[in-house]
């Protein structure tokens, strides 16, 4: 039997009990249709999205994992290329790069708001990197590969610093495709260009992910690529549908990566209230704040180009195990995301990273808590977090004391 958390870490049923005629008519609908895979209720859904992204085209997928996959594939990325991104992620993110056939390279990322640092990765290109003079390709020193494009990660909702990584990506005629997968209506406000850039919007491409935890998540997989780019939008659609343009035509080879018809219906439903949700989800971080000030831990950092919409809440603190022990004991769920920076992974040993080479992700990885999030939080349940953290910290202050005294 699992357990039963006074604060869970996450509550979808609260959230699917409020609109779940809505998505059982979608069901009904799909029986009395037969439309399973693909049809009117996904272009419908992919318009939906799209606007609410302000890009010109959406197309759904199976998974996020998938749509930075046909992303990648589709903007020209593939074997002997190099593609950088984060160590400060989930490990899709890399999958989907070493899928298209290309290799991860990473920088390190920002101290305050665990996304790709510009700074890094000027650096890394700049020292790093150097310009073939033959074919006028930006290479890798160490491996000697074409570096292609730059995959920044808008992590835990909370969008990247755009401005400086398209600059560099212009400078250096690299691809930028957004990992939006925890972003879904996170807002960037450009300082180039004046006005505020929802995620997945800014680069060429962007993938999303509909997994069920997600700020829109479907009942089960799903995923979409955004993009202002027509062509890459139709060799998406091409490579999610076995590279065919029309029924038994393959003009590449491609792969069975499409959108159920099921779970667009009920990400058109949930799109409805995304806004509303998201905006929850900020009130809930504004009350952490206030409940948390004062602690001995590091709250998430916000800055004032940024609108994030809180995926995850994530806190700083010492002695990360023995405080989700004692969340746990009054019955509060908690999470880790992620424990092991991607360089270190065995997975990618052969890359041949090694600890100390990305001293901020290795360290926050070591002190990083996701506090439960999601919009049905209540205040009493976040007062609760509050107190047993408070608790927590005097006990372990009682403990330090003790130790010093003996």
């Amino acid at each position: 039997m699992g357990t039963t958390y006074k604060v869970p870490f996450l509550d979808l049923t609260g959230l699917h009990a409020e609109i779940e005629e809505d998505l059982v008519a979608v069901f009904r609908r799909a029986l009395k249709t037969a439309g399973f895979v693909g049809g009117p209720e996904v272009e419908q859904f992919e318009k939906e999205f799209a606007e609410f992204c302000d890009v010109d085209h959406c197309v759904g997928v199976n998974s996020g994992t998938d749509a930075l996959r046909f992303a990648l594939i589709a903007a020209g990325v593939g074997c002997g290329d190099a593609v950088v991104t984060v160590p400060s992620t989930f490990i899709a993110t890399t999958e989907a790069i070493s899928q298209a056939g290309a290799v991860p390279r990473f920088v390190d990322v920002d101290p305050r708001t665990y996304n790709m640092d510009a700074g890094r990765l000027e650096s890394y290109l700049a020292n790093q990197c150097f310009v073939d003079g033959a074919s006028g390709r930006l290479l890798d020193r160490a491996t000697g590969q074409v570096v292609k494009a730059i995959v920044p990660v808008h992590l835990y909702g909370q969008p990247v610093d755009m401005d400086p990584i398209l600059e560099l990506a212009e400078r250096y005629h690299l691809m930028v495709i957004e990992d939006a997968c925890q972003a879904h209506g996170a807002q960037y406000f450009s300082r180039k260009m004046k006005q505020w850039k929802m995620a997945g919007s800014m680069g060429l491409a962007a993938a999303f992910s509909f997994y069920p935890g997600k700020n829109l998540g479907a009942c089960g997989e799903g995923g979409a690529v955004t993009t202002n780019d027509p062509e890459v939008a139709q060799k998406v659609r091409m490579l999610r549908d076995h590279g065919q343009p029309k029924k038994y035509y393959h003009d590449v080879e491609g792969y069975n990566g499409r959108l159920d018809a099921i779970q667009a219906g009920i990400l058109r439903i949930k799109l409805r209230s995304l806004a509303e949700w998201n905006e929850k989800r900020r009130e809930a971080a504004a009350r952490y704040r206030e409940l948390l000030a004062g602690q001995p831990l590091i709250l998430p950092h916000e800055p004032e180009w940024a609108n994030a919409i809180y995926h995850l809440f994530v806190v700083r603190m010492e002695s990360r195990g023995e405080a989700m022990d004692f969340l746990a004991e009054a019955g509060i769920g908690t999470g880790i995301h992620y424990p092991i920076p991607l360089h270190l992974q065995k997975a990618y040993s052969h890359l041949g990273y090694k600890a100390g080479d990305f001293p901020v992700a290795e360290k926050a990885a070591e002190e990083i808590v996701s506090l439960p999030m999601f919009p049905g939080i209540t205040s009493e349940q976040q007062q609760l977090v509050a107190t047993r953290l408070q608790e927590f910290a005097a006990k372990l202050s009682g403990d330090e004391e003790r130790e010093a005294a003996a």
